[in-house]
């Protein structure tokens, strides 16, 4: 009489702490015979699935570093002194923070038919400052940082507009170059004048009395470094907290 073979059983033992689990046998593992493997030891796993597992453990162990570093530096900044809550009028100018953004913006109405638009980066540059009594030193904080200003007043609606860039320090305006700027499209290289301080002095003179006339002075220069602080501290935070949540997302998908 033929003998009735039986299958032999697919599975593996696996221990647990009070009994043994039956899974399913790893494809492409063969065993002479029954073995229990531990969960604990990777390297009894097939060499694809422990490059994964490296692999992964890896990725792991460098993106949760990264998300360390990053709590650590955003509660230090909370910490050490955290931002204001920037302010939406300055005299007679609105302010718009432009949250995520380099630059804001700043607009008002003056006499019957102008509108004044000025759109201020944060800090693009800085230089040494001017030391007093011939001291010498590193840079450090002994520097002036830089803010580019740009001043648009338009006098109708769809018309030509008068463009000033400027400068400001941190307790001064400065003018660079100004210019008409036509309605519709302007050429790719539209001429704009010759630098500011090649044009006669008087005139220069009352370009200045023009823009103190309509609140673009020395004071606005002071307050533009201050608020630029605050808001440089706020993207700063903003960023990092926008990196941490990335890596979050990916960590969990």
């Amino acid at each position: 009489m033929a003998r009735l073979i039986r299958p032999l059983r697919n599975s593996i033992a696996y221990p647990s702490p009070s009994s043994r689990i039956l899974i399913p046998q790893i494809p492409g593992l063969h065993l002479a015979q029954e073995k229990h493997v531990s969960l604990l030891n990777p390297k009894l796993l097939p060499p694809l699935s422990l490059r994964t597992y490296i692999s992964e453990m890896r990725k792991s162990a460098f993106e949760g570093n990264i998300l360390r570093l990053l709590r650590n530096e955003i509660q230090y900044e909370l910490d050490r002194s955290p931002p204001n809550q920037p302010v939406s009028k300055f005299n007679s100018f609105t302010v718009d923070n432009r949250s995520g953004e380099q630059w804001i913006s700043l607009k008002r109405k003056f006499g019957h038919n102008e509108d004044i638009k000025i759109e201020a980066t944060m800090f693009d540059g800085s230089v040494p400052a001017k030391k007093s009594g011939g001291g010498g030193g590193g840079l450090g904080e002994d520097v002036q940082l830089h803010i580019t200003m740009i001043v648009n007043i338009s006098k109708e609606e769809g018309g030509n507009a008068l463009e000033i860039i400027c400068s400001a320090w941190p307790d001064t305006i400065e003018i660079n170059r100004l210019f008409v700027r036509k309605s519709g499209n302007m050429t790719a290289h539209p001429y704009t004048g010759p630098e500011f301080k090649e044009l006669d002095d008087e005139l220069q003179d009352s370009l200045y009395e023009f823009l103190e006339a309509r609140g673009i002075n020395d004071d606005l220069a002071t307050f533009l470094h201050t608020y630029m602080k605050n808001k440089d501290k706020t993207e700063f935070i903003r960023w990092m907290g926008t990196v941490k949540s990335y890596i979050e997302k990916k960590k969990s998908d």
